[in-house]
């Protein structure tokens, strides 16, 4: 459904629902806050509290199946969190505030040590991932790998979209587009609505080619491949093309055959798509925060479901560690994770997604939310304090 179908419906309920004249001024708040800009980065706060929860309703999206069974996460101990900003403490609950966060949850040894959820969430809300996307589909590279459909990550991005044959993704490899080292040209502006990332969406599909590599293709080269790492959503999406080309599967499958399903997870995804069908694959997968937890659980695994090997032995120590200099210290670019020098690494997306995970203390902290901004430095550094909180408590605990 459209966004503009799926608004006027909502409207009219509105009207019955909330209708009379003592509830108009009531009723036209309520419906200022349903999206009808189809590019979410021009959302307002309120459009975006009310649209986060409910993507698959205002936008197209093929559901990630879950299997028959679900994997628990057991409950043990409250986890005591001492948290300070700017040497001030603050509580958890300031924190939450702080982030506007919909849900949190915290596993550790495999139990869910703290879960809170606001913003109207609750455990069976689903709410979407922005770029936390990416490590799910940088994943499925290293599934595809096992599968025999992907060569190695040293074949050419070419051989698997021959549309790109000609463009600035000559002599790009799946590897440097893993790690946004291709050194295309590219607009990572958040705030600008005419920057690529706000744009590569928008194009009118051509028959037969996924509307993002006719948009890509048209970018040209600024630097030797493999030499400049630049943030770059549209390089993802091509992945995802990749990815669903060599498979002959869309993505949304293929997650669900390789891991959704088979590792248990609660409930259905949903991935959106854009207009030429397929899923943006830099983007917009809508699940619970346990599930973006469990998903955790599966890369802490090794990316093993019971004795079966979903992705290579050693990728996730490859992808999860430093493969590009992002020109920040103690922090780097893996294979569309974030890293830290401690170990430690994150998928992250804009407006305060997250999943954190920390193998040396068999930890990972799932959260969702809408921070007022799309990216900002503060927010990020409150994050990671939480985050080095949490480490502190774990540590704590075997003192």
């Amino acid at each position: 459904m459209t966004i503009a179908k799926w608004t006027r419906g909502l409207s009219a309920a509105l009207a019955i629902t909330l209708g009379g004249t003592a509830h108009a001024q009531e009723a036209a708040e309520a419906e200022s806050n349903i999206p009808t800009d189809t590019n979410v980065l021009m959302w307002t706060q309120p459009q975006r509290d009310f649209g986060f929860p409910r993507m698959e309703e205002l936008a197209p999206v093929r559901t990630v199946p879950n299997g028959d069974t679900f994997r628990e996460i057991p409950r043990g101990p409250d986890l005591a969190i001492a948290f300070e900003v700017e040497g001030e403490p603050w509580t958890v609950e300031q924190y939450l505030e702080d982030q506007r966060a919909a849900g949190i949850v915290i596993v550790h040894n495999g139990q869910v040590r703290f879960e809170r959820y606001r913003m109207g969430a609750d455990v069976d809300t689903r709410w979407t991932s922005f770029s936390v996307a990416k490590s799910l589909t940088s994943t499925l590279v290293g599934a595809a790998i096992v599968d025999g459909h992907i060569e190695s990550l040293d074949a050419a991005v070419t051989d698997y979209i021959p549309e790109l044959s000609g463009s600035g993704y000559d002599g790009v490899t799946v590897r440097q587009l893993l790690t946004m080292t291709s050194g295309v040209r590219w607009d990572e502006s958040y705030t600008d609505p005419n920057s690529d990332v706000s744009r590569f969406n928008q194009v009118t599909p051509e028959p037969g080619i996924d509307p993002v590599v006719t948009y890509m293709r048209d970018l040209p080269s600024e630097a030797e491949p493999g030499t400049r790492w630049q943030y770059n959503t549209g390089e993802t999406n091509l992945i995802g093309v990749l990815v669903a080309n060599a498979t002959d599967m869309p993505l949304a499958d293929y997650l669900s055959q390789q891991i959704w399903a088979p590792f248990g997870m609660a409930q259905d995804g949903e991935w959106i798509v854009n207009a030429g069908g397929n899923e943006i694959a830099g983007c917009c997968i809508s699940a619970t925060v346990r599930d973006y937890a469990r998903f955790g659980l599966f890369v802490l695994a090794d990316g093993m479901i019971g004795e079966e090997r979903v992705v290579p032995e050693g990728w996730f120590a490859d992808a999860t560690t430093r493969q590009a200099d992002i020109g920040a210290p103690g922090r780097g670019y893996g294979y569309q994770w974030w890293t830290f020098d401690d170990g430690s690494f994150a998928a992250q997306g804009i407006f305060g997604q997250g999943i954190f995970i920390d193998p040396a203390r068999n930890l990972v902290i799932a959260s969702n939310g809408n921070w007022p901004v799309a990216s900002n430095a503060l927010y990020r550094e409150r994050r990671n304090a939480f985050y080095r909180a949490v480490q502190a408590a774990v540590d704590g605990e075997g003192e």
